[in-house]
């Protein structure tokens, strides 16, 4: 079978960016959620008692409104990654998020509305059976009410956001497009990548002397532009700080962790577990420094490849991962395999390697036609495989509960990377397994580690830079200085002092820290990644656990992330113990790597 690497948009909005269908999408939406309003203001759920009609068809048409909003939002995203130089993306985001903006001022002013109904009657209306389904989220709206401000304030807010938070955060995509990364390749050859080339072949490439000669070439670059990004951080973490302190928030963790329907204990013991077991990581990290030759990896080494005497690390066309990932999907679920196989012919991927790309890769959903997009760069290394099934995570997790009411598919980020990070085990384990050499299933073990080494010490980095920063942003302005030192610190700690090199810069080549919602784009990922271990680890416990898994997943906005443990894991998540059974089957990784390695070592010492 072949399949494109290239996405079909026409079957979203046809026509490219200047799309009539989209124009028309645009008009319509701005008309409903007028419309919406002026329901809104009619609405006294005393007559419109016992049935509630006019409530049920405000709350349809709200669920309407925002899946187009979520329908256009991805066609625009999906245009702007797959060519970043184009200009006529810019002024369709805002256009969107103007409007967007409209239906979130309706929307505050609905959860401001469900505040004053009296108990007994927000009781009767979640008694009617189609807005049973969705009693958890329209109890969540009238608890979020509770902390608006007055009407014209929340829509003074939600206007400046225009050119506050979100615009800052679309000026970081416009900065990114002008970064440039010139260098000499191991050769003496000049070579000037993208952004997005860059990070993946500082990250990626398997000669250690071409991401050695990156490393500087890649921090000068950002090190150019680096009072751009500092402002552009600053601005954007002072806006959502001045709104926090607007609702009486100071604790800036605070709206993350809802977010994320997530308590502080169960963080509190994610990050304890982290740092408790972090040494066998550091271990593997030294190891894999020997067998290139070094005391202790650089930053450009910690997702590196290794390449061993003996050892050809397989090259997958698109077409030989597509098949990978359908077979091995199947051996756990042959709903996850047909939707997979479903993605690759109705070309929902976007994965050639070209130059004009936006870095990084990503699952969105079309909600209007129960669809997906993914992004990313297909090199066709083994770690672009793992991606590719990554995002078909995401996708299986959408296609799951396409079929619940709109509010029941707004799950929040941490369960949204736990499909995402189970698709990737799965593909993972079974490159491990179809390793026909040791030497290549070390490679692969190495690849396989990239994971479990982000979430625990890169992405720890992260999450200890990003809550220094705000409590320092919160008395000043940060400087670039500060931020380099900031990050630098963070990754030291994190990382336990055991890199030769670092990149003080990652705050500004980092997307996750300008996006404008949600905050902390980071200990959700450790969420999910350990999340999907314990469920994996169930799963191969377990003889026939797609139902269950399925109906885990249908429930990821249904009820907070303790509540969902416990119902269909019977788990505690603010106890380490579950955490824990994720933990060891990462230790057994690193075990297996070093026994493996142990010869190889040995005979570079000469023993």
């Amino acid at each position: 079978m072949t399949y494109s690497l290239n996405w079909d948009l026409d079957s979203l909005f046809s026509g490219g960016i200047h799309s009539a269908q989209l124009k028309t999408k645009f008009t319509q939406l701005k008309t409903d959620t007028a419309s919406l309003g002026d329901l809104l203001d009619r609405w006294d759920a005393a007559s419109d008692a016992p049935d509630f009609p006019q409530f049920r068809k405000l709350i349809t048409q709200l669920q309407a409104i925002e899946a187009g909003i979520g329908q256009a939002g991805l066609f625009i995203t999906a245009v702007g990654s797959a060519d970043i130089q184009n200009p006529d993306v810019a002024p369709m985001e805002a256009r969107l998020q103007t409007l967007s903006t409209q239906v979130k001022t309706v929307s505050d002013k609905l959860e401001k509305v469900l505040v004053q109904v009296p108990d007994k009657t927000f009781t009767a209306m979640l008694a009617q059976p189609d807005l049973q389904p969705i009693a958890f989220n329209l109890t969540e709206m009238r608890d979020e009410g509770k902390e608006l401000l007055d009407d014209k304030t929340e829509n003074l807010i939600n206007q400046l956001n225009l050119d506050g938070k979100s615009a800052w955060s679309s000026h970081y995509d416009s900065l990114v497009a002008t970064v440039s990364v010139p260098f000499h390749d191991a050769s003496g050859n000049p070579v000037t990548l993208s952004a997005g080339q860059a990070d993946n072949n500082l990250l990626g490439n398997a000669d250690p002397t071409y991401r050695a000669h990156l490393l500087p070439a890649w921090e000068k670059a950002w090190t150019d532009k680096e009072q751009l990004f500092a402002d552009t951080l600053n601005h954007l973490a002072g806006f959502r700080l001045t709104e926090y302190k607007a609702h009486g928030i100071d604790d800036f963790l605070q709206e993350p962790l809802k977010q994320n329907r997530m308590s502080a204990q169960t963080l509190k013991t994610i990050w304890r577990v982290v740092d408790d077991n972090k040494q066998f990581l550091l271990d593997y990290l030294d190891r894999k420094a020997a067998l290139l030759g070094k005391k202790h990896a650089g930053w450009q080494d910690v997702e590196a490849p290794l390449n061993l005497p003996g050892s050809q690390e397989h090259h997958f066309t698109f077409d030989e991962a597509a098949a990978f990932i359908i077979k091995h999907y199947g051996e756990f679920s042959p709903k996850m395999a047909a939707l997979a196989q479903h993605a690759f012919e109705h070309r929902w991927i976007e994965a050639e390697d070209r130059a004009g790309k936006a870095p990084g890769g990503w699952m969105e959903s079309a909600p209007e036609t129960d669809e997906s997009r993914i992004f990313m760069t297909f090199t066709g290394s083994p770690n672009d495989v793992s991606t590719l099934a990554h995002e078909l995570g995401h996708a299986f997790h959408s296609s799951v509960i396409g079929d619940l009411p709109f509010l029941r598919q707004g799950y929040a980020m941490n369960v949204a990377e736990t499909a995402s990070t189970f698709g990737e085990l799965i593909v993972a384990d079974a490159n491990v397994k179809a390793a026909t050499s040791d030497a290549e299933k070390i490679s692969l073990i190495n690849a396989k580690m990239d994971n479990p080494v982000a979430m625990f010490l890169n992405i720890r980095a992260r999450f200890l830079f990003e809550t220094r920063f705000y409590q320092l942003r919160q008395k000043k302005l940060v400087t670039p200085a500060e931020l380099n030192e900031l990050m630098l610190n963070a990754q030291k700690e994190a990382f336990g002092h055991d890199l030769s090199t670092y990149s003080p810069h990652l705050w500004a080549s980092k997307l996750h820290f300008y996006i404008d919602e949600p905050a902390f784009y980071n200990f959700p990922y450790v969420f999910g990644y350990l999340f999907s271990l314990g469920i994996y680890a169930k799963a191969q416990q377990t003889g026939n656990f797609e139902d269950q898994y399925i109906a885990l997943l249908r429930d990821t906005a249904n009820m907070s992330t303790e509540d969902l443990a416990q119902k269909h894991l019977g788990v505690d998540l603010t106890q380490p113990d579950f955490w824990l059974n994720g933990v060891a089957l990462i230790k057994r990784d690193v075990a297996e790597f070093m026994r493996l390695t142990d010869p190889l070592v040995k005979s570079a010492n000469g023993r």
